[in-house]
């Protein structure tokens, strides 16, 4: 199993990030510099080189479990034995949340509470949310602890370092504890469930433009945040690979997540440069906005990345445009409950459950782009067949 403070930074919530923040302490090892590249600057400090390569290969790797539900699923498991959780009767599943205070999150709390009311043999669903708050979180664990009626707890950190010793505090009670989407610097948890990572999104966004944009192409990257473990690991990946490439990267720009804001930099940078060829983005949320920029301008939209809201994908459809859209998917938020009952059946769980991470291409957008559901639904959900779906999730009939 990956160091587990190494392997939060690469996979800390995705959209989880402005609402919450996922925390931006450096990794133990990485702050290699690297050589700057075609704009690109300097390496980032939370670059780690075998993890990278590790989420690389896992692109290429056929997980374990049916084809049909991904959240089954398992890239090359390490089971451990939980014979000693197993527990007859009906369950108490306990949820401490980081918060459901953005959209991705929303869509993933309202599956959790989905797959949960597939199995009979839960009795309750005790959910409580941090509100994006480290203290909070920590109390709302050791309210939990102290009202021993969980039969497992299911914990999504706020932060690593600050939940670290709230979940090992939870371990030494003797609960199952299976973390999931963020990580914590312990290796007590039963099952630490995510998809395989930044790196892998970073680099998938990447390699597509470099494919995409001519030779000596410019590209813009725009990213939300620095300092900011999830981003830091996607920009890392695109680096590297922008660094190999015959392109031209004529600006790293951070917009805040803010629409206005990218259609400025997007505006600046083609009065600059008169056009760009690409745009790589670390995250979707502004996607539509940066394309929309472009359009204003009177220009093609580019060829761009983005992610599985629907916003960008139907965009994408309407306009034909040359896209690609890695993801971060929020069917990951059934795997939990499915861990949980596994554990206290006394079935062996991979140690780090690591989820496929697909990507969306001009040839299977048709099938997530869902006409019903609100724009910022994320369709990688793995819902569709949920009772409930699709008016649970904001959708209509």
């Amino acid at each position: 199993m990956r160091h587990p403070l190494r392997t939060m930074l690469a996979v800390c919530g995705a959209a989880a990030l402005l609402a919450t923040g996922c925390t931006s302490t450096a990794p133990e090892e990485g702050g290699d510099d690297g050589p700057a590249g075609s704009g690109t600057g300097q390496q980032s400090s939370f670059f780690v080189q075998a993890d990278y390569d590790e989420q690389i290969a896992q692109r290429a790797v056929t997980p374990t479990g049916p084809a049909d539900q991904p959240w089954l699923q398992a890239i090359s498991p390490q089971l451990v034995d939980t014979a000693k959780y197993k527990k007859a009767g009906k369950h108490t599943i306990c949820f401490s949340n980081a918060g459901v205070n953005n959209p991705w999150r929303v869509v993933g709390w309202t599956t959790m509470q989905a797959e949960a009311k597939l199995h009979p043999e839960i009795a309750a669903l005790t959910a409580v949310d941090a509100e994006g708050k480290d203290d909070k979180q920590i109390s709302d664990i050791d309210g939990l602890l102290a009202s021993k009626k969980c039969s497992a707890l299911i914990v999504s950190p706020n932060t690593t370092a600050a939940l670290t010793p709230a979940v090992e505090k939870a371990c030494q009670a003797g609960l199952p504890v299976i973390v999931f989407d963020r990580g914590v610097n312990t290796d007590c948890p039963v099952t630490f469930i995510h998809p395989i990572g930044g790196y892998a999104f970073g680099a998938t966004a990447a390699e597509f433009l470099t494919d995409k944009v001519k030779k000596d192409g410019k590209i813009l990257a725009l990213r939300i945040l620095p300092g900011v473990d999830v981003l830091e690991t996607r920009w890392a990946a695109a680096k590297v690979i922008f660094d190999k490439a015959d392109v031209d990267v004529v600006g790293v720009e951070f917009t805040d997540g803010d629409a206005a804001k990218v259609k400025t930099i997007v505006n600046d940078y083609l009065e600059r440069h008169g056009s760009i060829d690409g745009v790589w983005m670390d995250a979707g949320a502004t996607s539509v906005a940066a394309a929309e920029a472009f359009e204003d301008a009177g220009q093609k939209v580019p060829v761009i990345t983005g992610e599985d809201q629907q916003d960008f994908l139907r965009l994408w459809q309407e306009k034909k445009l040359t896209a690609v859209a890695p993801t971060y998917p929020t069917y990951q938020w059934r795997t939990p409950i499915v861990a949980a009952l596994d554990i206290l059946a006394g079935k062996q769980v991979p140690k780090e459950w690591v989820l496929p991470q697909p990507t969306i291409t001009e040839e299977n957008l048709g099938q997530y782009v869902l006409p019903q559901l609100p724009p910022l639904h994320y369709a990688l959900c793995g819902c569709e067949k949920m009772p409930g779906f699709p008016q649970n999730w904001g959708g209509d009939q």
